[in-house]
């Protein structure tokens, strides 16, 4: 739950609460400060919290700000007050963005203040209604919501991102707005926390940008979907197999915490499907298909259904280019369980290749890192784009930055591949794109190692959609 704080008084104070209350949101949680308390009808008490008390005494102010706040709204009357309220929760609170409502023209100087004023928006909003003057922003277009500005917040997935690598089908970053300036942004231009950026689109797939970009690290398989979805072909995999799945599985079902679904496609031993439902609890949900339905509207079904967010598969299941093109286009990341311990795994590992989708998925792979609790380490051949490979390592380090997670470049003048195959054990993120559709045969003289995946087929791999 995100942490909100609302510091008001007055008329506007109150409508601005009331406007909170009404519009739902199941991600927030308000806390409000009042001088005097007033009583708001339909207020849950799961997400709104009051006090009542002066929010210009520090030592008040102080006990309700020891919370994370993502946002805080100063909508107070007095000037004065305005002025003493900021100071306080600037004594505890460095760097949280606030909101104030400026009736006076204020004079601020902090980045992460926006001050609103109220003659300009009430001004704006007038002038709407003059006849042969255009409207900015509020009511262009079809007024869908084909037009948007997010805030880039400091743990977005978006962060230290160019704009360039970011897959934009069926909408556009037009504008980005940083320290109250206008970019017109480039292929070039690096997303930054705290940027505003002006969003052209499809309102239903900006709205999924909007997810994405508010994404924080801990929230894997999220923005993809909730749940963990194992799938068993009992015509691909032996018994013994698919029990040592049902092991593996367990473990990455105990580290994401999401609701496990065991899916079932040609049923044959009875006592194998007996096991299988012996694991069926709260959190884990066995659907067996016992009519044969054809198996991409089953799976692409269910992806839907379940709000999938992980697949599961077995490498030989994974190794049928049938099944990869169907996970493919499920656009869900994939999880592949191979023959390698999955509790001696200590270490994450992405290697550059000769494209830019490793920025697409980067805060994918920092954020399975955290959640499994492994080291991560980037390998970088020499022989690559020197351009290209710098402008990732360097998205890779902001990251590392940001998430307060350390990451190992490692420079190698052989193929990575190679390297890689000498290690005891590790887990393999990579990008998945068309390459990895492709007739492993017909990659024999490739040097791409995205296409050389299978080269390393016997460590457990996770395969992770470059759009969004």
């Amino acid at each position: 739950m995100k942490k909100i704080l609302i510091i008001g008084d007055g008329s506007v104070g109150e409508h601005f609460i009331e406007r909170a209350i009404e519009t739902y949101s199941s991600e927030n949680i308000y806390y409000i400060v009042q001088t005097r308390m007033t009583k708001f009808k339909d207020a849950s008490p799961l997400r709104f919290k009051f006090f009542e008390f002066d929010p210009t005494s520090y030592y008040k102010l102080a006990n309700v700000l020891k919370m994370d706040f993502i946002q805080i709204f100063i909508v107070v009357n007095n000037r004065i007050d305005v002025k003493n309220i900021l100071i306080n929760v600037r004594t505890m609170k460095k760097q949280v963005r606030v909101v104030v409502l400026d009736q006076w023209g204020l004079d601020i100087d902090d980045r992460n203040v926006l001050l609103l004023d109220a003659n300009e928006q009430l001004a704006s909003r007038l002038i709407d209604y003059l006849p042969n003057v255009p409207v900015i922003a509020q009511n262009v277009g079809l007024a869908e919501g084909e037009i948007m500005e997010v805030l880039v917040p400091f743990g977005s997935s978006f962060v230290y991102r160019h704009v360039g690598v970011i897959e934009q089908h069926n909408w556009r970053i037009v504008g980005v707005y940083r320290e109250r300036k206008l970019i017109m942004p480039s292929r070039h231009t690096m997303i930054q926390p705290n940027d505003l950026l002006l969003l052209i689109g499809q309102p239903a797939v900006l709205k999924s940008v909007y997810r994405a970009i508010k994404r924080e690290l801990g929230q894997f398989p999220a923005p993809f979907g909730i749940n963990l979805y194992l799938i068993i072909d009992m015509d691909i995999d032996s018994s013994a197999n698919i029990i040592k799945l049902l092991r593996k599985a367990f473990l990455v079902h105990k580290r994401f915490k999401h609701t496990l679904i065991i899916k079932v496609l040609n049923p044959g031993s009875i006592d194998l499907l007996q096991t299988i439902k012996s694991f069926r609890k709260d959190t884990v949900i066995i659907d067996i298909d016992y009519f044969d339905i054809e198996r991409e509207q089953l799976i692409l079904r269910d992806l839907v259904q379940y709000q999938v967010g992980l697949v599961i598969v077995s490498r030989a299941l994974f190794a049928q280019q049938s099944m990869r093109e169907i996970l493919f286009d499920g656009n869900v990341p994939v999880f592949k369980i191979a023959v390698r311990s999955f509790s001696k795994i200590k270490e994450t590992v992405v290697v550059l290749s000769d494209s830019k989708d490793l920025e697409n998925v980067s805060t994918t792979v920092f954020d399975i890192s955290a959640q499994m609790g492994y080291n991560l380490e980037m390998f970088s051949y020499t022989n690559e784009q020197q351009e290209s490979r710098a402008q990732i390592i360097e998205h890779y380090n902001n990251l590392s930055s940001i998430f307060s997670k350390s990451i190992k470049i490692i420079e190698l003048d052989e193929n990575p591949i190679r390297v890689l195959n000498q290690k005891d054990n590790f887990l393999h993120c990579l990008p998945f794109s068309e390459k990895i559709l492709a007739n492993p045969l017909a990659t024999i003289f490739a040097t791409d190692t995205e296409r050389l995946y299978h080269r390393l087929d016997d460590y457990h791999q996770v395969f992770i959609p470059v759009k969004i």
